[in-house]
């Protein structure tokens, strides 16, 4: 699924990777290995897509569901974007104490989307804003089991009432920021990459600092055009 040019976050993620001479493999649930290959994931994505393709998607996942709740158990990173997390949510995959509710009478919510992150381990450079575009009819609602990813400043986040923008749960984290999200917001890439790196091998990871300047240049314009 790649809404809003979602999959853009993978090329971000491969880019990073490379650019510090960390060896990356991008496979698809479906591709050569299918569900082995699933299984030996280090890091995972989801994107966004409309709801007859979420319905295709849905199909699939329930089949991977078991591997999907291991690597969640086992702290292995991911992201994932608009419908996605929807799909984790109940009534659905149920991975994520959270619910994603549809309402005839209500407008989407849209529009640009900037957020303060609720846990300081998300600020790898020390910002602690993230920004990106949201466009969605569904409602999300929280339950206990999972913490906001951040709290809104400006837009309108899981379901323009509460101010919570997306969710965390152990290493999972879901948003409603298209853009992509990550060319926006390295820090989230590199807290991704460094956390995916550590739990491979069992150590303290330090990534190697990167020029962000257009990053932070694009970022920067979103946080100050309130």
């Amino acid at each position: 699924m790649s809404t809003y040019g979602d999959r853009g976050n993978i090329l971000v993620l491969q880019k990073r990777c490379e650019w510090r001479g960390i060896k990356i493999e991008i496979e698809g649930i479906e591709g050569r290995g299918g569900q082995g290959e699933l299984e030996k994931a280090d890091l995972i994505f989801g994107g966004g897509a409309q709801d007859r393709q979420q319905e295709i998607v849905m199909r699939d996942l329930f089949k991977h569901k078991k591997i999907l709740q291991k690597l969640l158990d086992s702290n292995i990173p991911g992201l994932f974007v608009c419908g996605a997390p929807q799909l984790l949510g109940r009534p659905y995959l149920g991975l994520f104490d959270m619910e994603t509710k549809f309402f005839k009478d209500k407008k989407r919510l849209i529009g640009n989307l900037i957020a303060a992150v609720s846990e300081k381990r998300l600020a790898v450079s020390g910002k602690e804003t993230i920004v990106g575009f949201e466009n969605h009819g569904g409602r999300t609602y929280l339950g206990e089991g999972v913490k906001p990813l951040a709290k809104v400043v400006r837009g309108f986040g899981n379901n323009g009432e509460d101010k919570t923008e997306g969710a965390v749960y152990k290493n999972w984290l879901a948003t409603y920021m298209h853009g992509p999200f990550l060319p926006k917001n390295p820090h989230i890439a590199d807290w991704l990459i460094k956390t995916a790196l550590e739990v491979k091998y069992q150590k303290s990871v330090e990534l190697e600092v990167l020029d962000d300047l257009l990053e932070w240049t694009a970022h920067d314009f979103v946080s100050k055009n309130r």
